[in-house]
């Protein structure tokens, strides 16, 4: 029976796509890669977070969710994720508009354009529970990818 991992998303099965790991025994999170080149511009007022793509999807129990989260070198390299982190709920996996592929939001706060390669650790992915309240009736069905619950 499968728990909780990583796959690699519809359409990027032939593109060299390397499944997250953690780099120690005790590490919460799993590193994940850009999966292609991009250059990120330095931000400016009004301009929109830079998506850039990883090739994987993650699966984790109907109670589970998990973070996708800077590094602690992301901010030194001037790579921040506008939204602090970001919260990907179980349903995301598989949903019809975009297989559950996992996009990292960033923006540069560096006066230089920022190159990130192919393979370069962007992020890392923690799993966790979480809890509903007593009176918690949410029926609602995933219909949609990113940003699809508003």
């Amino acid at each position: 029976m499968r728990t909780r991992g990583f796959e690699v998303a519809r359409g990027w099965e032939d593109k060299g796509i390397n499944l997250p790991k953690r780099s120690t025994k005790n590490a919460a999170g799993y590193d994940i890669e850009a999966a292609e080149d991009v250059v990120i511009e330095p931000f400016k007022n009004g301009m929109k977070p830079t998506l850039v793509a990883t090739g994987l999807k993650a699966y984790c129990a109907d109670d589970e969710w998990f973070m996708l989260a800077n590094r602690s070198s992301g901010p030194k390299k001037g790579f921040l994720f506008p939204h602090s982190f970001g919260i990907i709920d179980s349903d995301y996996y598989g949903n019809e508009n975009n297989d559950g592929h996992l996009f990292v939001q960033c923006i540069n706060i560096k006066d230089e354009p920022l190159v990130i390669k192919k393979g370069d650790v962007i992020a890392q992915v923690v799993f966790m529970k979480y809890l509903i309240t007593d009176d918690d009736k949410a029926e609602g069905v995933r219909t949609g990818g990113f940003g699809s619950t508003d």
